[in-house]
């Protein structure tokens, strides 16, 4: 999953794809280079982001997606059901949910619907990351939500950990070594760790654009435990490492 943020800013690459133009460019490059869904989204939910108006990430998101649907299967990146309901119709056919809570909306369209696991919203989810147990937490509330959304009718039900959403560094950790945990529960799991804060505080490398190599060992890690799917800024790199994780 390749990840095209058309805002102003996101933690990484927030500014450059505003542009409609420069966003679908990238997301076909991104493409070319091996993904098979393009992450599109319009608000940034990096710790402490503002809101944004649905009408703002409906005029940022729409032209895009409509855009790319016809060359690459396209996820809506929202916490919106306005905003998914309109990027599915525009052709989206997978809504990325850090809310966990649109699975009506998917379900309506009959769209894959990723429940991922956050606390709060991201103007106040670092507050919210104490855990007794953070990998028996976050699973019980993952096959919770996920039993929601195939209950609500949806027949592509993903799950995914949230890491960097209400969690430390040590939370993240302890997420990607156990894994396996989440992969046990029969649901495929996507893994976003690409350039987060927390690889670049074991790497020493404060710079997003440092962290690649950082990037590719946790997206392999993921991999070789189960992921089903990561969530990348640098899509050729990971392909190259996906093909070898396969092979």
């Amino acid at each position: 999953m390749g990840v095209l943020n058309v805002t102003p800013d996101s933690f990484s690459d927030g500014g450059r794809w505003l542009d409609r133009d420069a966003a679908v460019a990238h997301g076909l490059a991104m493409v070319t280079e091996g993904a098979d869904v393009v992450d599109v989204g319009g608000e940034s939910t990096r710790p402490g982001a503002a809101d944004v108006p649905a009408r703002e990430e409906l005029r940022r998101v729409l032209p895009v997606v409509q855009a790319l649907a016809a060359h690459v299967r396209v996820s809506i990146d929202t916490r919106k059901a306005e905003v998914a309901d309109a990027a599915l119709a525009a052709g989206a056919t997978m809504l990325n949910d850090v809310s966990a809570s649109l699975c009506e909306v998917a379900a309506a369209h009959g769209a894959g619907w990723v429940a991922m696991h956050m606390r709060g919203t991201p103007a106040t989810m670092q507050q919210h990351a104490s855990y007794d147990d953070a990998v028996a937490e976050v699973r019980q509330f993952l096959v919770e939500r996920a039993s929601a959304g195939a209950a609500a009718g949806v027949g592509e039900v993903w799950i995914d950990p949230g890491l960097g959403f209400a969690k430390t560094g040590e939370h993240n950790l302890s997420l990607l070594r156990h894994l396996d945990v989440l992969v046990a529960t029969g649901y495929p799991v996507l893994v976003g760790a690409s350039r987060k804060s927390f690889i670049g505080r074991l790497t020493g490398d404060a710079s997003v654009d440092d962290r690649l190599e950082g990037s590719l060992a946790a997206a392999t890690w993921a991999m070789q435990k189960g992921a089903a799917m990561v969530r990348v800024h640098d899509v050729r790199a990971t392909v190259q490492a996906a093909r070898l994780v396969a092979a």
